[in-house]
């Protein structure tokens, strides 16, 4: 029997994938691709290139869509409390950092950004002055 294969970000239910995976397969859930070094069974990253695949070619970004010939979906790959834990490092570096913005939110308003962005390369620019 085999396992059922689960998101690794949000854990919702893949079983309207086809297997192989393809490149393209995204979670239906949280829309994150699948076909990655975080949903498969070689993902390991306590080492060096994060993948037990000695023959894999290094992937930068474990989460994004790769042609890794190696991949095998793994059905443990979802970590229940990961999604939390990460949202709640990215509060914490956002808190020290002075950064008040929910970083899993989309800008608000592109108006107020570009006027950030305007503030902080004047700022910048002051200090060459």
């Amino acid at each position: 029997m085999d396992a059922e294969f689960r998101c690794y970000r949000c854990g919702h239910s893949l079983a309207v994938l086809t297997l192989p995976i393809s490149r393209r397969d995204e979670c239906r859930q949280c829309r994150v691709e699948m076909h990655v070094c975080r949903m498969c069974q070689y993902y390991d990253p306590r080492l060096p290139e994060a993948c037990a695949e000695d023959d894999a070619l290094e992937v930068k970004e474990k989460s994004r869509a790769n042609f890794c010939d190696y991949f095998k979906p793994d059905a443990d790959a979802f970590v229940p409390g990961e999604m939390e834990a990460d949202a709640s490092a990215r509060q914490s570096l956002g808190a020290l950092f002075g950064d008040d913005r929910d970083n899993d939110s989309a800008p608000s308003d592109k108006a107020e950004d570009s006027s950030s962005a305007e503030d902080t390369m004047s700022d910048a620019e002051s200090l060459f002055k």
